[in-house]
């Protein structure tokens, strides 16, 4: 395969990988598998954004069990994943939040998970724990379906950002 300047290293060496090490990759964005199965099959991509569309396609058709899945890749806002730099990297909003608006969060994450039976998805990459925060507390009132639809589209965010960071490595 030829690299053109417009594919960047990190999508042409996806393009190329074998399927085992590509879905290995892609579950590291999304724990999806029929989301992951979707990606490979597309292989391969001319462009970054022929490879985002992709994935807005895939998650467009995901169905409530493979969200599930998807989902329980996530770990609760304010309590990222031990030793995971990507967990504690996107939710860096809540690292440095006070010891009150961690434990209310808790709470939240509590209620929410109780009412959904998930935990709160949100694209933390960029908020600040009070955002985080201030959208649990507004998200809670809604219904079931609207929830799944929210979430739905904030794990187009957070796939799309973490695959940016995919395709854009040199090494």
């Amino acid at each position: 395969m030829t690299t053109t300047t417009s594919t960047p290293p990190g999508l042409a060496r996806f393009n190329v990988l074998e399927e085992h090490a590509a879905l290995a990759a892609l579950h590291e964005a999304c724990a999806s598998a029929e989301w992951g199965r979707q990606l490979l099959a597309a292989r391969p991509y001319a462009t970054a954004d022929d490879l985002y569309a992709a994935s807005d396609a895939a998650m467009a058709e995901l169905s409530t069990a493979d969200l599930e899945e998807a989902m329980a890749g996530h770990a609760p806002i304010g309590r990222p994943k031990p030793g995971d730099p990507t967990s504690a990297r996107e939710q860096s909003g809540m690292a440095g939040a006070a010891e009150e608006l961690k434990a209310e969060m808790l709470e939240l994450n509590l209620a929410y998970q109780d009412r959904f039976g998930h935990v709160f998805l949100i694209c933390a990459t960029g908020r600040t724990g009070e955002q985080m925060r201030d959208a649990v507390k507004e998200r809670i009132g809604n219904s079931p379906e609207q929830e799944r639809e929210i979430v739905r589209t904030e794990l187009g965010k957070i796939n799309r950002i973490r695959l940016a960071r995919l395709v854009e490595e040199d090494a």
